[in-house]
């Protein structure tokens, strides 16, 4: 019987949402913990922890439970009490913005340092903010934190929940504080503007320091979610963000700027570009973001061959634009260089684009979605053989001491990069430049241009045809 028509809900009844996760916002003055804390109730390592006050700047996010409930995490930076246009100051309101957003805060502080002043300033904002909030004492492993947890009590935040959340220490006190902050707040289901139902296209946006990566990401979800400023370095995590981008779901990757490796010496800086190398391991497409005023720059022809050798779909992003006079003219310039410093992407979409301004950064969509498409494209195996026989036809592999070299058959092996297996006699002698041949001959006749292209060469599975070799 055929039950593809059966539901368990009758036709008409409507089916119950599920309530949405609840907002938990981590909040406190710097170094006191929160990201070892975030990275706790996440269940992994997400965010950069160092013992550098002030590492995190951006405002992360990661999904969590709650024995069983859904929680949505808000890693934030260290409160300052700074003011204009400082990046301390820019930092403030982007946690003061994740504390209004929150449906519960964890106000944390350092109990072996006691309550500092700049925690009772950060204290008063919170409880004029009107939050839910659970006071978390952290660094507990010790008698040494008795006397700052009392000091916690003239707070008045309540009750501090005694951790340490680097030894998971007091996490399950810790969730029934929370378990119970939760209890009188409405989590009912909201609408939002993200359809959830297919999985997003991941796009990381990679380039050196101050390319203007965040900007960008600013402008395409239309509010100043990320941390900018003309500082270098301003971010230091990789910071997802879910977007719907003209009805299609993508999940934006914001990373910290790649300096050229000699310059990488500080522990801090060498994990914000491990975050970025993670980044771009995990993303379907890459875009890599140049300055307009001096594209091409070395740093950016390592990050394209880093993103090449990952097998990631590419798009070269040329920011900064509204800063270029003659634009027909460096267009140009920019294609032009492109195409002979990038050889093994040939045919890589350029789109120039002010981050700043939103102008023309519209094009970017396009191009994604057609690099996604190629880089996810599958050649049939006739029409393969069928082009195989027109190239050597063409163009016949050169003797190697005598004798020839007799490619037999080639198959697509797999997807994302299009990747293709090729079996000949004495194999081990194809000359690079011959493979290189066919490759690009995959890419222009099969229309994958700037696709990363796999080729492997296998030896013909007769043993005759080796034989003596």
């Amino acid at each position: 019987m055929d039950n593809s028509g059966l539901t368990d809900n009758p036709p008409d009844e409507a089916v119950e949402l599920a309530p949405r996760a609840a907002k938990i916002a981590i909040v406190g003055r710097p170094n006191v913990g929160k990201s070892t804390l975030f990275n706790r109730l996440a269940g992994k390592k997400l965010a950069i922890v160092n013992d550098t006050p002030g590492v995190t700047r951006d405002r992360r996010e990661a999904k969590g439970r709650l024995r069983g409930r859904p929680l949505q995490l808000m890693d934030t930076a260290g409160f300052e009490n700074a003011k204009g246009e400082k990046l301390e100051a820019r930092m403030r309101a982007q946690t003061e913005q994740a504390v209004l957003e929150a449906d519960v805060c964890l106000f944390v502080y350092d109990a072996r340092v006691g309550v500092t002043p700049l925690d009772r300033i950060f204290a008063e904002f919170v409880r004029r903010s009107g939050k839910t909030t659970v006071l978390v004492a952290n660094k507990c492993e010790s008698r040494a934190s008795d006397d700052g947890v009392t000091e916690g009590y003239g707070l008045g935040l309540g009750d501090p929940i005694e951790v340490a959340a680097e030894h998971n220490i007091g996490m399950v006190e810790l969730d029934d504080a929370m378990e119970m902050a939760l209890r009188n707040i409405d989590l009912s289901p909201e609408d939002d503007d993200i359809d959830r139902s297919d999985a997003p296209v991941r796009i990381a946006i990679v380039g050196r320091p101050n390319a203007g990566k965040s900007t960008l990401i600013n402008t395409l979800i239309g509010e100043d979610r990320l941390l900018t400023g003309p500082e270098a370095g301003v971010t230091r995590d990789a910071i997802t963000i879910d977007h719907m981008w003209a009805g299609r779901r993508v999940q934006f990757h914001d990373t910290a700027g790649m300096r050229k490796k000699a310059k990488v010496r500080q522990t801090l800086e060498k994990l914000s570009v491990g975050e970025s190398l993670r980044a771009i391991k995990f993303a379907q497409v890459v875009i890599l973001l140049m300055d307009a005023t001096k594209p091409f720059d070395k740093q950016d022809m390592q990050i394209a061959a880093l993103c090449e050798r990952e097998g990631r779909a590419m798009v070269i992003g040329v920011t900064k634009w509204d800063l270029v006079e003659n634009k027909s003219e460096m267009a140009k310039s920019v294609r032009e260089m492109a195409g002979r410093l990038l050889p093994q992407l040939r045919g890589i979409p350029v789109v120039m684009f002010s981050g700043l301004t939103g102008r023309s950064v519209d094009r970017l969509l396009p191009a994604i979605e057609r690099v996604h498409i190629d880089w996810s494209a599958k050649v049939k195996t006739s029409d393969l053989n069928d082009w195989l026989k027109e190239k050597i036809r063409r163009h016949p592999p050169p003797a190697v001491n005598g004798r020839h070299i007799k490619p037999k058959y080639i198959s697509q092996t797999k997807t994302r990069p299009p990747t293709f297996v090729l079996k000949c006699s004495r194999a081990e002698r194809l000359p690079a430049s011959y493979q290189r041949y066919l490759i690009n001959g995959l890419r222009e006749d099969f229309e994958l241009p700037g696709t990363p292209i796999r080729l492997f060469v296998r030896a013909d599975s007769n043993p005759y045809d080796n034989k003596g070799n």
